[in-house]
């Protein structure tokens, strides 16, 4: 069902860009985003099947005007590997999506404080592809409103024990799967025509 509606399908690169190196290189962005959160914006923008989402995200995330051309060519070099990288895993149901997080060798507030920023920003990249959450199924909505609520989670007190690392593993797990249903009622809406006044009142 997914792969009927996929825009294009590319054979994934051997590797996502390195977490840190990444981080380092978006240093150029005005936005000043972690490299969780760069992902995280180009997820989102997936997700709602926004049109060009490559070119809207490196367009949000890359200065028009550079001082260090090389620095942002590098940037760019990165987060196209990415983009590309991402695009294959949404269109692949079996490999499933691999947020781009701090290795587990970090400490979980690290990774937690990554995961946070990784969910902002693809509720960032939803809501800058104008998708209409007024207008999607139940379940979507509910996943919708689950992204909102890990946005909003303490992260001042979080030991590195048995007991939260289950929990940010789940939560890890929830996200994947949350980001490929709202890609896959996307999709769906993109698909349809706007309902009418009348037929919205369910959704509201």
């Amino acid at each position: 069902m997914i792969m009927g509606n996929c825009r294009s399908y590319n054979p994934m690169p051997s590797a996502a860009p390195d977490y840190d190196e990444l981080g380092h290189a978006l240093a150029v962005s005005e936005l000043s985003p972690s490299a969780a959160e760069a992902h995280g914006i180009y997820c989102g923008l997936l997700a709602a099947a926004a049109p060009e989402p490559l070119q809207r995200w490196l367009a949000e995330l890359l200065p028009t005007d550079v001082a260090d051309d090389a620095a942002s060519a590098h940037c760019r070099a990165l987060l196209e590997i990415l983009a590309e990288h991402t695009r294959g895993q949404f269109a692949d149901p079996v490999s499933g999506l691999d947020l781009l997080l701090p290795d587990d060798e970090r400490s979980l507030r690290e990774r937690a404080v990554a995961l946070h920023d990784w969910t902002r920003g693809f509720l960032f990249g939803l809501a800058l592809s104008g998708l209409d959450t007024a207008r999607m199924p139940a379940q979507a909505r509910e996943a919708f409103d689950d992204l909102l609520e890990v946005t909003r989670m303490d992260l001042n007190d979080l030991d590195d024990d048995e007991s939260n690392e289950q929990a940010f593993s789940d939560v890890v797990e929830f996200i994947r799967i949350a980001s490929i249903l709202l890609y896959e009622e996307a999709v769906m809406i993109t698909d349809q025509p706007p309902a009418e006044p009348g037929d919205r009142k369910c959704c509201q």
